[in-house]
């Protein structure tokens, strides 16, 4: 049986250009559940392992972006703290591509329209690859945490209390 091809996205070439090794993972989209959970149940991975890409808006700093495993939810005190703001909000689901340049459940932490300060839930150095979103519906990139951490240009922060 043939490998289906698959095409690249913009994530895939940024990480190219920086010498990055990943590997591309497609899954089976179901549009009724656009959840880090049913991503991960198509994987066959841990949902520990399984990142989302959160974008908020901060009221001191504007916008700023929060990765974490699946099943969580981004603490908005918490998120707040650590991006240097009195508090934020998720970003409405409207403006998320006119900001981004992705959609839900595409939403990547590499390769947005603007570099936004981006924090990666500190559960992610655990281990030796995590998966995020290739920037499109139904492909994640597994890759190491400590090069997702350098090419978004991220730090480890606590995003929720575990």
């Amino acid at each position: 049986m043939a490998k289906q091809k698959i095409n690249k996205t913009n994530v895939a070439r940024l990480l190219d250009k920086a010498g990055v090794a990943y590997e591309l993972i497609p899954y089976e989209v179901d549009e009724n559940d656009l959840s880090a959970v049913h991503v991960a149940a198509q994987l066959g991975e841990d949902i520990e392992r399984v990142f989302k890409t959160i974008v908020l808006h901060g009221a001191q700093t504007g916008h700023f972006v929060c990765v974490l495993p699946g099943e969580h939810e981004v603490d908005l005190k918490q998120a707040a703290r650590v991006s240097g703001n009195k508090k934020c909000e998720v970003l409405p689901l409207k403006e998320l591509l006119p900001v981004t340049g992705y959609i839900r459940g595409g939403c990547s932490p590499i390769g947005m329209k603007k570099h936004f300060p981006t924090y990666i839930h500190e559960t992610a150095r655990a281990f030796d690859s995590i998966y995020i979103s290739a920037g499109v519906r139904g492909l994640q990139v597994k890759l190491a945490p400590d090069d997702l951490l350098r090419e978004a240009g991220a730090s480890y922060a606590l995003l929720f209390d575990a």
